[in-house]
């Protein structure tokens, strides 16, 4: 069976859909997906074993250059030619029911109520319903799981393997990772100057931290703001500008990662890496909490409907409550880590125990020598 997956943006968005993927081949291993993305996220689907292609389009230039629609609809109607026997459109906008129902004719999406533009539902010949409130992992797994009769259960979710590859990355990451110090990466920056935490407070968390601080940029804003931040701390450096390949590994290296609700921070949960993301004016109910994936809000309240672009709550949170959180997160891995240090040395020292079973614990016993021992004997 062969399936295409419209999820066009944006990173997070990608990410929390990616999840879906172990499941659905599980479920169906002969299943042959393939996803169309916009051209600037590609990176972030590449190297994944659950899907055969990654096809690219590029219809964000389009809002400034719209001579380009036509190139657009035969590269998409290109792609149409593999026959698809399911198209997915799991971003529930216009312009993605358009570009699903172009790839084929057997089309699923939310349904009106449950879609972010309601008019895409027109587009779809299976509707699935999920409350546009809901959590965003949860609703991503549902319009993809359910026109193919899975249930993804929020237990399996929550046992995820890690869903995000990367090859080749550039060598000089691993000149910035320490391996004699705990190596935490801020993500600084975001789609709104309202999402981003302070880079006062991002400084304060670095010197109470005493780690090897990373700061991730991608815009020229945001490198400004980063050669400032580190300028003004010693346990803070400002690392070079990276493709999607490049930090996905970094990202899988790090012991912890501290960012704004953006897709970077993300990236952390699709890896199973410890982080702690923070919100202000977007809804906490987008990720899942684990036990290494901890989430900080504001104390403003949000309508997912209608997001607030001048709630700028964010500010007020505390960075001690942060430097509180990466603290017990940080001693948790090590901990862990020392755990197992132990049992590999133990295990390497004498070898890993051979069960016995009731059997053999019989045979042992008959070949021991009787023993009297007297009731006030010192052993």
């Amino acid at each position: 069976m062969k399936i295409a997956i419209v999820k066009l943006s944006a990173m997070g968005d990608i990410v929390h859909a990616m999840v879906a993927l172990q499941f659905m081949k599980a479920h169906n291993p002969t299943l042959q997906i393939d996803w169309i993305v916009e051209a600037r996220f590609a990176e972030l689907l590449n190297h994944q074993p659950d899907i055969h292609n990654v096809l690219t389009v590029d219809l964000k230039t389009l809002k400034a250059n719209k001579t380009g629609l036509l190139k657009e609809i035969r590269q998409i109607r290109r792609y149409a030619a593999h026959g698809y026997d399911l198209v997915i459109d799991a971003q529930g906008l216009l312009k993605s029911s358009i570009t699903a129902r172009l790839l084929g004719k057997n089309v699923s999406g939310f349904d009106a109520k449950s879609a972010r533009e309601r008019t895409a539902a027109w587009f779809y010949h299976v509707k699935i319903a999920c409350p546009y409130e809901a959590n965003t992992i949860d609703r991503n797994a549902a319009v993809l799981a359910q026109p193919l009769g899975i249930h993804i259960s929020r237990e399996q979710i929550l046992a995820k393997k890690p869903f995000l590859f990367f090859k080749n990355e550039n060598e000089r990451i691993h000149l910035y990772l320490h391996k004699n110090a705990k190596n935490i990466v801020f993500i600084i920056g975001s789609t709104w100057e309202s999402r981003n935490y302070p880079a006062e407070k991002f400084i304060k968390i670095a010197e109470a931290l005493q780690a090897n601080c990373l700061i991730v940029w991608g815009s020229e804003q945001e490198r400004k703001k980063a050669e400032w931040m580190s300028d003004q701390s010693e346990w803070l450096q400002i690392l070079p500008k990276m493709d999607l390949n490049d930090l996905k590994a970094l990202i899988a290296n790090a012991d912890l990662v501290i960012g704004n609700d953006t897709g970077p921070t993300h990236i952390a949960w699709g890896l199973n890496r410890p982080s702690i993301t923070i919100f202000g004016p977007t809804p906490v109910s987008r990720v899942y909490q684990t036990d290494i994936n901890k989430t900080i809000k504001s104390a403003s309240i949000v309508n997912p409907h209608k997001l607030n672009k001048h709630d700028f709550s964010i500010r007020d949170i505390d960075e001690q409550n942060i430097i509180d959180m990466a603290n017990n997160l940080l001693a948790a891995q090590s901990e862990k880590s020392s755990s197992a240090e132990v049992a590999e040395q133990l295990a390497q020292q004498t070898g890993l125990p051979k069960e016995v079973d009731n059997q053999e614990l019989d045979e042992i016993a008959r070949r021991l020598p009787d023993i009297d021992v007297e009731a006030d004997d010192p052993l």
